[in-house]
């Protein structure tokens, strides 16, 4: 779905009543009580209710009304669009707007593209060098800088060839 973002994905379902309970992709659960609506494969889906324990969100759906309709929906990716979800606050930015940016260090050395990210306590980068997958954290003091429009990352030479997996 063009000029949306994924936000989380249904894990299982969570009780008899349709409700989903949900991995957030985003900087804290608590952000989904922003949405209104969400989009499963493209079908959209009214936001009735919205709880967040331990990290996890648990969603109630229009058109989910018990268990077995909620079960299959695991597994899918739950989208919004981006003019639905808020602003990244200053220094902050969606993954989506800097995967294919170029790598390059801070010399102007050109390294290679961003493929994906990986969340995890420190994410996850994968970037394609000389035609290989070369994945590295987002360590300190690996990424100097994010131009999101010109879809340009800065990283820290030293730094990048030290903490990335060959």
């Amino acid at each position: 779905m063009e000029n949306s973002l994924i936000v989380g994905q249904i894990v299982k379902p969570q009780g008899i009543r349709g409700e989903v309970k949900v991995v957030p992709f985003t900087d804290g659960a608590e952000d989904f009580h922003a949405f209104k609506r969400v989009f499963l494969d493209g079908e959209e889906y009214k936001v009735l209710s919205v709880r967040v324990s331990d990290g996890m969100v648990y969603l109630g759906l229009r058109g989910v009304p018990d268990r077995n309709a909620a079960e299959l929906l695991r597994g899918k990716k739950v989208n919004v669009l981006r003019e639905d979800a808020p602003e990244p606050e200053e220094g902050r930015y969606y993954i989506v707007d800097i995967l294919q940016s170029e790598i390059v260090t801070e010399t102007g050395e050109v390294l290679g593209v961003l493929k994906d990210v990986r969340q995890a306590a420190t994410d996850v980068y994968t970037a394609e060098i000389n035609g290989k997958e070369v994945l590295f954290p987002a360590a300190d003091g690996v990424i100097l800088s994010v131009d999101i429009n010109n879809k340009k990352l800065t990283v820290n030479r030293k730094r990048f060839y030290e903490v990335a997996v060959l």
